[in-house]
């Protein structure tokens, strides 16, 4: 099956609210613990998330890394607007900025000491553009990790995977997942991306049946 893009940015209010009061506790927390047991040694420092959506694993973040701050970036206002409502009810604004602009267009080199990524690559026509500025933002010798969907071999798995994990979901919900599925990259694209961009040294790991994982020291 070949990608079928999806736009690149969540700007309406309700499509927001209604993925930020979804149920990813599993994934993000499984995210956060993921980062830790990759990189142990990493335990203070500045992280730049790139696409951070509704806050929910800036927060997390910051709960389990108590020394780092973090920037957290997403080009969707609605999603920022949801993303700083979170981190004031979390009191972490100290620790956590927010920046409302497309990871594309965001300035400086070398800014951080860590980066994540959690579903944005998915919504990004280019995908080589998200890897060049995720290699550009970070210092060398940076640990960074990167999860999102795996595109499914068909459209009907695409919607055996929706009913498995979205059931009883909401309707905008369910089909903004297919939709992100359908979107999505293979393992091999990933692989062929990670190539191109010389960035073999980081590792992709297949998790489960919807999410790759992308893993390493940027050097």
């Amino acid at each position: 099956m070949d990608r079928i893009l999806e736009p690149e940015l969540m700007d309406d209010p309700e499509q927001a609210l209604v993925y930020a009061r979804a149920d990813f506790e599993k994934e993000n927390q499984g995210f956060v613990d993921r980062f830790r047991e990759y990189f142990p040694e990493f335990t203070e420092g500045h992280i730049i998330d790139l696409g951070c959506g509704p806050g929910d694993i800036p927060v997390r973040f910051a709960r389990a890394l108590p020394s780092c701050r973090i920037t957290a970036v997403d080009a969707s206002e609605p999603m920022i607007r949801l993303a700083e409502e979170t981190v004031h009810r979390a009191g972490l604004f100290d620790r956590i900025t927010f920046r409302c602009e497309r990871f594309q267009d965001l300035a400086g080199a070398n800014i951080a000491d860590a980066a994540i990524s959690n579903s944005l690559l998915h919504h990004v026509p280019n995908p080589l553009q998200f890897w060049h500025k995720l290699r550009l933002v970070v210092k060398p010798g940076s640990p960074v990790l990167v999860m999102d969907l795996l595109r499914p071999e068909s459209p009907k798995e695409a919607q055996a995977i929706v009913e498995r994990y979205a059931d009883g979901e909401p309707e905008m919900l369910r089909r903004d997942f297919y939709n992100s599925l359908l979107a999505s990259f293979t393992e091999d694209e990933i692989g062929a991306q990670l190539a191109q961009m010389n960035l073999t040294r980081l590792l992709i790991d297949v998790i489960d049946d919807r999410h790759w994982v992308v893993s390493g020291i940027i050097h």
